[in-house]
């Protein structure tokens, strides 16, 4: 069992910057995979960061690339999403996930993971 609990959120002004942490509590162990999502409302979660639990690989969509960077601490108990140059359509609530069986499921795609954060919202104004 795994629990995830995002931090970090908060509103910036477009071209600033901010640094979200998600915090991993319980028994990781099984870890495989985790990643940011970000959602609207009215809109499917979004994959924004994903990073390979194992082999630390980290992989972006083409909206945020060169922009956000996903991170982990050396105890393995933290994962960190740094995004820089901020615009307003990055605006939504950020979700940490995580997966823990080994899914064919796309890298970006929600079902890969089964433990999910609460969520922090972003807000970036022009």
């Amino acid at each position: 069992q795994i629990r995830l609990m995002e931090s970090g959120g908060g509103s910036v002004q477009a071209g600033g910057s901010l640094k979200l942490s998600c915090a991993v509590s319980g028994r990781n162990d099984d870890t495989k995979y985790m990643a940011w999502f970000r959602q609207v409302a009215g809109a499917e979660r979004e994959g924004v960061a994903v990073f390979y639990w194992i082999s630390g690989a980290d992989y972006y969509p083409d909206s945020v690339q060169g922009r956000f960077t996903v991170s982990r601490d050396n105890t393995k108990k933290k994962l960190y999403l740094q995004m820089n140059s901020l615009k307003p359509e990055d605006t939504g609530v950020y979700f940490c996930a995580a997966g823990t069986v080994y899914s064919s499921e796309r890298p970006f795609s929600p079902r890969k993971y089964n433990y999910w954060g609460q969520g922090t919202q972003v807000t970036v104004s022009s």
